[in-house]
């Protein structure tokens, strides 16, 4: 063939050959360019039925135009062959990129979301390909996926050419159905594609074996092993649309092409790798280099204002204060705390205040090279500070070429605010920032002070009503009845002076979640605090509350913490979420796997040894939860659900002794002072004492105890759910939505997660 001319087509080379045809690159004479032939081979020229699908695949594939589909130019036939001649692609088929290793996860979201572009055009047509595997996916050298090959395709205003029980197709990428050679639908393309997305991830196939049966076998009765278990650097979310495409009812699996589509993109928009594609900063702590050690105070309340500014500018890329401030005192190379921060530059200072006098020095520094981008020296009295601060991120903005687009936004409402109030608001700051219970104490003094100095300065109000949500939620020190109503009457104040502080909304936000189980303001609130500053780690670590706890929806919760740990990556809490969030689906393996890498990083810090006491716990190992307990205690850390819940473990190992002794420190506590009635009859859950947890759990409803949100976390409160009581409590909460949940086995575990 090669050399021949067939109608105006001159054979150039030979390219491929399959099942449903031979391939060749040829030239046509007429227009001058380069196509491909694609040939029925001559023994089936008189196989009515392959001659019938060959044409079929062409009316298919010419009725679709479309960028990620393979042009057809025409079916011809000449000299006894019969042939179509479509576009000559310049690149490699997917399956000869995938020796080579697993993709990047945005090489194989761009890839996966094109092909689900092109199936939903060809859906829309009435057309199934049923043949969708890497071999059929061309990859252009000028990046677009493009679909091959319709020799299967099953149109709906065609002929249904597939014989009743013959199996068409490629074992490794069919679905359940097709395996079956029942009829099948356009999910059979939705399993494909995951079958494909699951191999360009993992470097594997979901189901293989050396014989096809085998490979049957498997996608009949197994279940992969999950993509996340492979590869620790895959977004959850694009695991649960891999998981998703792969469920074995097809009815299960996403609804069309478009549903999956959808989800694709929302993984492209996410962005993952923000510093790459964005202008990327951190803001180091400031040196203070006042005479007075006292000042530092004010140093770490400029460089964490100036990051608070700079968050509010869109297309610029933020690292949050606890990462940026996790190198203070250190003497690191730059170059290696870009590395970690995931930024392209720093900006660095030092601050020297003496009175009323102030001197600030700030460098802007290109991460690669460590050239200064800017540097700038500022001698002004104090009633100068907000022009500094406006300066230095005008002057950011200008160097990384950006569109400062909020000055009025930064000076509103600041020209007239009393400094000595401003000066009293940093030191709370900088007392907060320690996140123990002595020194929240100090922060909401000296908050109260800032008030007090200038009744009309909003951010001491934000402030305040974070500290309280902290201190009945988080430190679990005062009782949500008392705290609550202080949080919301100050973030309302805060507002009032002005609208547009998401972190008051964020805090009204909690306060309708733990206090009020308040869905519609929750979301109310956490939207609104979303829509102000879309770059907050607060924000986006807190509307995790609301969509776990009352809404039960964890994967939605995942993609704000995935977003909120881009903006820190260094916060250890957040990861420590992230952990949570998994043991929460059941996944007590890559939770406990996340945890050890948490503790070899900082063995230190206390709320890891409960994420740890209650994985190990859930998977029975019982040693191991205690020693995890064990470790919390010995950190100085005796929370009522540490010593409860260790109480139990220990119960439940034998040791009956140890675990009457931590039941007395409770009951001793409870009766001094202040003890959640929810971690109280959580307590007594573990131990099996459901009558005497169901008082507590009774008694933290009416006493508004903001933890008692923790009961809706299937782990480890799954064994309550046929009760009756639980199911009145949930009502009784207005979480009904959840209980719908629980009853349609949507919050059940997978059979491969569920604990011995």
């Amino acid at each position: 063939m090669i050399g021949k001319t067939i109608s105006h087509y001159k054979i150039l080379e030979k390219i491929g050959e399959g099942g449903m045809g031979v391939v060749y690159k040829a030239e046509d004479t007429k227009l001058k360019r380069s196509v491909a032939l694609k040939f029925l081979p001559p023994e089936w020229t008189r196989d009515q039925e392959a001659k019938q699908r060959f044409i079929q695949e062409a009316h298919a594939a010419a009725a679709l135009d479309h960028p990620n589909i393979c042009t057809v130019y025409e079916i011809n036939e000449a000299e006894g062959r019969i042939f179509i001649a479509m576009a000559y692609i310049e690149g490699q088929s997917l399956k000869d990129r995938l020796p080579s290793g697993p993709l990047g996860t945005d090489e194989a979201l761009e890839i996966v979301t094109q092909v689900a572009e092109g199936l939903k055009k060809a859906h829309a047509k009435g057309i199934i390909h049923r043949d969708i595997k890497p071999a059929n996916i061309m990859l252009t050298d000028d990046g677009l996926a493009k679909i091959m090959d319709f020799g299967l395709a099953k149109l709906e205003w065609g002929v249904d050419l597939t014989k009743t029980a013959t199996i068409m197709g490629t074992a490794a990428y069919m679905s359940p159905e097709q395996a079956k050679g029942q009829q099948v639908d356009h999910r059979t393309d939705i399993w494909s594609l995951g079958a494909m997305l699951y191999e360009m991830l993992s470097g594997q196939r979901p189901f293989k074996s050396d014989h096809d049966q085998a490979v049957f076998y498997s996608i009949l009765h197994d279940d992969p092993v999950p993509i996340t278990k492979i590869r620790k650097d895959i977004p959850q979310k694009l695991e649960k649309i891999t998981s998703k495409s792969l469920e074995k009812n097809p009815h299960k699996r996403y609804a069309d092409m478009s549903a999956m589509s959808d989800e694709l993109k929302d993984v492209g928009q996410k962005p993952r790798s923000t510093s790459s594609e964005k202008p990327s900063i951190a803001v180091l702590p400031f040196v203070n280099m006042s005479a007075d050690p006292e000042n530092e105070y004010f140093s770490d309340g400029l460089a964490e204002e100036l990051i608070n500014a700079l968050t509010k500018i869109t297309d610029l890329h933020v690292v949050a204060r606890t990462s940026s401030f996790a190198f203070k005192g250190e003497k690191v190379d730059i170059r290696e705390i870009g590395q970690k921060l995931n930024v392209k530059t720093l900006l660095e200072g030092s601050v020297r205040k003496a009175g009323n006098q102030v001197r600030i020095t700030a460098q802007l520094i290109k991460v690669e090279d460590g050239y200064h981008l800017w540097s700038d020296r500022y001698d002004r009295n104090m009633e100068d500070i907000f022009a500094i601060q406006d300066e230095i991120t005008e002057k950011i903005v200008d160097n990384l070429k950006l569109t400062l687009d909020l000055p009025a936004q930064v000076r509103k409402k600041r020209q007239d605010v009393n400094l000595e109030a401003y000066d009293l608001y940093l030191k709370g700051r900088y007392y907060w920032s320690k996140f123990s219970p002595e020194w929240v104490n100090k922060a909401i003094e000296y908050y109260n002070q800032a008030i007090a100095k200038d009744p009309d300065f909003a951010l001491p109000y934000t402030a305040l009503a974070e500290a309280y949500v902290m201190f009945s939620t988080g430190f679990d020190l005062l009782p949500s009845r008392d705290a609550m109503p202080k949080a919301r009457e100050a973030a309302n104040k805060a507002l009032e002076l002005d609208p547009e502080l998401a972190e008051a909304h964020v805090s009204l936000g909690l306060v309708a979640t733990c206090y009020d189980w308040d869905r519609t303001s929750a979301k109310k609130h956490f939207q609104r605090a979303l829509d102000l500053n879309p770059n907050s780690t607060m924000v986006h670590q807190w509307i995790e509350y609301y969509v776990t706890f009352l809404e039960n929806e964890f994967q939605e919760g995942i993609a704000h913490l995935e977003r909120a740990q881009e903006l820190d990556p260094l916060n250890l809490f957040i990861k420590i979420r992230l952990a949570f969030m998994n043991y929460y689906l059941w996944d007590f393996d890559r939770s406990l796997d996340m945890l050890k890498d948490i503790e070899a990083s900082d063995p230190r810090y206390p709320i890891l040894y409960i994420c740890l006491m209650d994985v190990y716990g859930q998977k029975g190992m019982y040693d191991e939860a205690i020693a995890a307990g064990e470790k919390m205690l010995a950190l100085g850390v005796r929370a009522t659900s540490t010593l409860g819940v260790l109480g139990a473990y220990c119960s439940q190992k034998g040791e009956k002794e140890k675990s009457l002794e931590l039941l007395s420190e409770l009951n001793e506590r409870q009766e001094k002072g202040y003890v959640s009635s929810f971690w109280m009859g959580t307590v007594y859950h573990f131990l099996g004492d459901l009558e005497q947890a169901f008082e507590w759990f009774e008694r933290a409803f009416d006493e508004q105890d903001g933890n008692l949100i923790y009961i809706t976390a299937p782990p480890p409160f799954r064994s309550l759910w046929p009760d009756p009581r639980y199911k009145k409590l949930l009502k009784k909460m207005g979480l009904t939505n959840i209980l719908k949940k629980q009853e349609s086995g949507e919050l059940d575990p997978k059979e491969n997660n569920r604990p011995d």
